[in-house]
């Protein structure tokens, strides 16, 4: 596979087969995705990986914690404007109409957004995490480290689904892990092979048209 039709390919999976994922897979993805661009070749990233039985204490230890925690970085800027507005709110809506849930139904739309919380049915995750000390440019170098890892696991039939969700539970799950305090964490990652037949992943994600935010100069 090359490189744009694994660029093409990738989606965020929201609905997951149990079958499992090999520990020795994940290790070769994690490996590889090191070599993702790091300025001053910090590599700033710090990841854990859930797998197999470590999967299932987990989504067992997880409804003993709070439900919700106080996240340590906004996740999305405060009054946005356009366009960046409607791009957020808009995927959410594809996705509910794509399901059948109706604007109204505030049931069905908690039920969705709680699959969050059991990472979507997948046997295996990574969470990812920086050292406290480091700035936005490390926080960038997380972003292409996730992206390398994203694209590398379509190349070996794999599916992922990036969810700052995470930062929302982030005590329970910093617990369960045992991180050091001077860790933050960034999100969490659901990998393992897509339900080709469940309807809400055949959603696609629009773009804007280039001519909104590239210029030729």
């Amino acid at each position: 596979m090359d490189v744009s039709a694994a660029v093409n390919k990738r989606s965020s999976i929201r609905q997951f087969r149990p079958d499992s994922v090999s520990d020795d897979v994940l290790r070769g993805l994690l490996a590889d995705a090191s070599r993702a661009p790091s300025g001053g070749n910090l590599q700033p990233w710090r990841i854990y990986v859930v797998n197999g039985n470590s999967m299932n204490k987990l989504r067992e230890f997880l409804p003993t914690q709070p439900p919700l925690d106080e996240p340590e970085y906004d996740i999305y800027p405060k009054g946005l404007s356009e366009p960046y507005r409607t791009n957020r709110f808009g995927i959410g809506e594809q996705m509910y109409a794509t399901l059948g849930i109706e604007r109204e139904d505030k049931a069905g739309r908690q039920r969705q957004f709680a699959h969050n919380n059991d990472f979507f049915g997948a046997p295996a995750a990574i969470f990812c995490y920086v050292d406290r000390q480091m700035g936005l440019p490390q926080w960038s170098d997380l972003g292409m480290f996730l992206q390398t890892f994203m694209l590398l696991a379509v190349e070996q039939g794999l599916a992922t689904c990036a969810q700052e969700y995470w930062s929302v539970r982030h005590m329970a799950i910093s617990t369960f892990l045992g991180t050091p305090e001077n860790e933050m964490m960034f999100c969490g990652m659901s990998v393992g092979y897509a339900d080709e037949s469940a309807l809400i992943n055949t959603l696609r994600s629009e773009r804007m048209p280039l001519e909104q935010w590239v210029r030729f100069v």
